[in-house]
């Protein structure tokens, strides 16, 4: 038997309304001077996918409608609760003071390898995500206090911000949904 891909109409996905009004998965997305518009788009669409409850673009991060991010989010903008904050410290202050579980994604020392980390099903969670070169700064790991790292085995030294955040939402909504 073959297996024959399914047409666009018939994913049943939901309408824009619908997605509004859906209960959205407890984690946040807090990106830090990403530079490129195309991994932002990216990430946007992830966020889509998994019915994140925020994107936050910080720093030098192109927001829609910057060309390159809408090339790659394909109108995610429009679906996912997004909002631009110049300043992540005052973010990551503010999420904290309302009881949210702030992480840092990061290679670290004493970091949480992702397969043995445990979402709080009783906090809502944020995941920050770091340039592309120079990664997630010290002084905002120094804030969160905690980092959660993804296992790598081959010679590059990361994986790329919008790679990063899919395998993180897909395990965050694995864990959440146990």
């Amino acid at each position: 038997m073959k297996n024959r891909k399914l047409k666009n109409q018939e994913l049943n996905r939901k309408s824009k309304k619908e997605y509004l009004k859906s209960k959205k998965t407890p984690l946040i997305l807090i990106l830090d001077d990403i530079r490129s518009g195309h991994n932002v788009g990216s990430i946007l669409r992830t966020a889509d996918a998994f019915l994140l409850s925020k994107v936050y673009i910080c720093g030098i991060s192109p927001v829609p409608p910057h060309k390159e991010v809408m090339k790659t989010a394909l109108g995610s903008n429009n679906s996912v609760d997004w909002e631009y904050k110049e300043n992540i410290y005052d973010l990551i202050t503010e999420l904290k003071n309302n009881n949210c579980d702030i992480w840092s994604i990061e290679q670290a020392e004493k970091s949480t390898d992702l397969k043995n980390y445990s979402p709080n099903k009783n906090k809502l969670t944020a995941f920050v995500l770091g340039n592309e070169v120079f990664g997630v700064k010290q002084k905002i790991i120094d804030i969160t206090g905690q980092v959660i790292e993804i296992p790598q085995e081959g010679t590059k030294h990361s994986i790329n911000v919008s790679v990063v955040s899919g395998i993180l939402c897909w395990d965050f909504y694995l864990k959440i949904n146990v």
